[in-house]
């Protein structure tokens, strides 16, 4: 950081992210520069035969110019190595050794085509010397090849679009030639981020709620990388940090700082009961995932098992399926939840933006007509969690503000017409008027469960919601304390989804500056030891992520490219500020009371959930106020991994069911 500018444009590549690759090519360069020496000193006495000069001196040069390319490598290598992430004063030289290498692959293009047409004549020499020289040739043209795929990845469509005057004096810009100037450039951003977003999205049929999504997607992106001039590795060398302060916050805290309280004995027995209810119903909302999560979790009996229902005619049986054409989730439904036939009221796998899928079915055990919405599974429902900007809720209840995340609303809203407008609720209590509702859901699934069950408590004022690891960036204050009443929210251990909102992602953004900026070991040394903390453990100590005193001043300011254009050519730019505290972006909360379900001692750095101990407890939402960073974070989750907590958990309360005191629970 900041990102490297060759040829009067921005890079997005720093000069201290070429020891890597650096390191990897000068491997392979000395490789083939003694592979070449070698066939050239071995067989040179056969070059004697028609054309075989062409071919000596085809390898006398390429030693030649590969030497020249080593010593140029290795000098990038060594440059790239020093300084740090903040301090690319001791790498100035990196561009000019950049021009000279990129200057080296014009003889290298050159000598690789007279290298294949020599080789094409046909010359008859030692069949030895002319299948080196041709993979030499071969050699040549893939290191070419990949160097220009590399150009492709690191260019920067915005990179052209810096400031125009390198000091960029405030006199050189009024105020209004100025916010044009800003203006035009987060058009442009968004516009590369909105183009960016449909090629990854190109198998995505084109419709109205898709082009709003992408035009949010990319709103969200451009606005959040706008006043940073980070680059890829300069996120991972700061996750890497930032994991390692984690720990040596939580190795230093003495216990006498960490401050328990005794639950009472209605706290505690409500949550037994809430635990029970949650591993009763997730395996609902992991049943809405369908064959793929189902094969996931039955690696090697997953597709036997579901393999006689696939692709069988269709008959009365599957009239409420919607969505299945070959009744392969339909089967893995009915395996994962063991219930029959007739106890489906409707089962739709109909999937488009804000469109979710989702199953009606008849629980006998509870009683209940259960409503599962199915998680993130799909690159529609991607574009379903990125729409994140907030948006008004029209409900029939007083409060002060009624806002929500728009795609996950979008979701809800779609689901509650198809209940309540397509009579798939009234069909379902004209068969058991007595039940109760009840909707679950996991991940994307739990937050449009939860604002479904918001949406419906008019209706049917008894239903309860069961959110598995919903996202926190869901409903703003006065709907999060009124959904209390009826949502229970289950996040399991450094889950990071209901830690993930707009203002938390703000949060680790300029946590990233911070400890990036006071860390003073280059780049090279904090991925390699980084890696090894994930992987191996170890000290937390190691590298320096707390800030000094006398450093503190300096961050009060963004950390930004020398030519940014929002930092220097800006006079109403304001570094207090973030571009996503605004209307459009709130701060919303998760939905519901939460219990968290907590590893105890551990089970390994990427331990099985199986080998772990967990208990639960009651959790204020404040405890997911900031994203963890860990090699946990992903796996915790996903939800066979919830599922087998949530039998540890239930086996373990089962079993000390005559221990008081054990599992209890922290009440906020």
């Amino acid at each position: 950081m900041p990102g490297m500018v060759l040829f009067g444009r921005r890079w997005s590549l720093a000069s201290d992210d070429l020891v890597f690759p650096g390191s990897f090519e000068l491997f392979l360069r000395v490789l083939w520069w003694i592979a070449s020496l070698t066939l050239y000193l071995m067989h040179r006495r056969k070059l004697d035969c028609p054309g075989g000069v062409l071919l000596s001196t085809y390898l006398i040069v390429l030693l030649v110019l590969l030497a020249v390319i080593i010593g140029i490598v290795l000098a990038i290598v060594c440059v790239s190595m020093r300084g740090t992430i903040c301090n690319p004063g001791p790498r100035k030289s990196m561009s000019k050794l950049l021009y000279i290498r990129l200057a080296l692959f014009l003889p290298e293009m050159v000598w690789a085509s007279l290298g294949a047409a020599w080789v094409a004549k046909g010359i008859q020499c030692d069949r030895t010397v002319v299948i080196g020289i041709i993979a030499t040739v071969i050699v040549s043209w893939i290191v070419i090849a990949a160097t220009m795929v590399t150009i492709v990845f690191v260019f920067d469509p915005l990179g052209g679009k810096m400031a125009p005057y390198p000091p960029c004096i405030p006199e050189h810009l009024d105020s209004n030639s100025s916010n044009h100037l800003l203006t035009g450039l987060r058009t442009a951003a968004k516009s590369v981020w909105e183009t960016r977003v449909q090629c990854c999205c190109c198998c995505i049929g084109q419709d109205d709620n898709t082009r709003v999504a992408f035009s949010s997607t990319a709103d969200l992106f451009s606005t959040y990388f706008s006043d940073t001039d980070l680059v890829p590795s300069d996120i991972a060398a700061g996750f890497t940090l930032l994991h390692q302060q984690q720990d040596k916050i939580s190795h230093s805290r003495e216990p006498s700082e960490v401050v328990t309280h005794t639950p009472g004995q209605p706290q505690e027995t409500e949550l037994d009961a809430e635990v029970e209810n949650c591993h009763h119903y997730m395996p609902f909302a992991a049943a809405a995932y369908g064959w793929p999560l189902y094969i996931y979790r039955n690696p090697f009996t997953g597709l036997c098992r579901i393999g006689g229902d696939c692709c069988r005619g269709r008959d009365i049986e599957y009239d409420a399926v919607e969505g299945d054409e070959h009744h392969c989730h339909f089967a893995s439904i009915l395996k994962t939840t063991g219930l029959q036939y007739r106890d489906f009221i409707h089962v739709s796998f109909h999937d488009k933006v804000y469109e979710l899928p989702f199953i009606v079915v008849l629980d006998h055990r509870k009683e209940s007509v259960v409503v599962a919405v199915r998680g993130t599974m799909s690159l529609q429902d991607v574009l379903t969690d990125l729409s994140a900007e907030s948006e008004n809720l029209e409900l029939d209840i007083e409060l002060q503000d009624c806002v929500a995340h728009k795609g996950i609303a979008q979701a809800a809203r779609y689901i509650y017409r198809r209940l309540v407008n397509d009579g798939i609720l009234s069909q379902a209590f004209s068969v058991a008027p007595e039940y109760r509702l009840v909707v679950v859901g996991h991940s994307l699934g739990a937050g449009a469960a939860a604002l479904l069950a918001i949406m419906l408590r008019g209706a049917y004022p008894q239903v309860r919601a069961y959110a598995f690891s919903p996202p926190r960036g869901l409903l703003s204050k006065s709907l999060f304390e009124y959904s209390k009443d009826f949502v229970v929210s289950l996040i399991l251990g450094m889950d990071v989804i209901p830690r993930l909102s707009v203002a938390n992602m703000e949060d680790l953004k300029r946590r990233i500056l911070r400890v990036i900026a006071n860390c003073n070991k280059p780049k090279y040394k904090i991925l390699l030891h980084g890696c090894w903390y994930s992987v191996f453990g170890g000290s937390p100590d190691n590298f320096p992520t707390e800030l000094d005193e006398g450093n503190q001043g300096a961050l009060t300011q963004p950390l930004l490219g020398e030519q940014t254009l929002l930092t220097r050519c800006s006079p109403g730019y304001c570094s207090g500020d973030s571009p996503l505290d605004s209307p459009k972006y709130p701060t919303l909360y998760p939905p519901g009371r939460i219990i968290h379900l907590e590893e105890e001692g551990g089970s390994g750095r990427f331990g099985c959930c199986s080998a772990a101990q967990y208990r639960a407890r009651w959790a204020h939402e404040t405890e997911f106020s900031k994203i963890l960073i860990g090699p946990k974070m992903l796996i915790d989750h996903m939800p066979d991994v919830m599922i087998r907590a949530l039998d540890r958990v239930v086996a373990d309360r089962t079993a000390c069911v005559s221990c008081p005191g054990q599992g209890g629970s922290n009440v906020p």
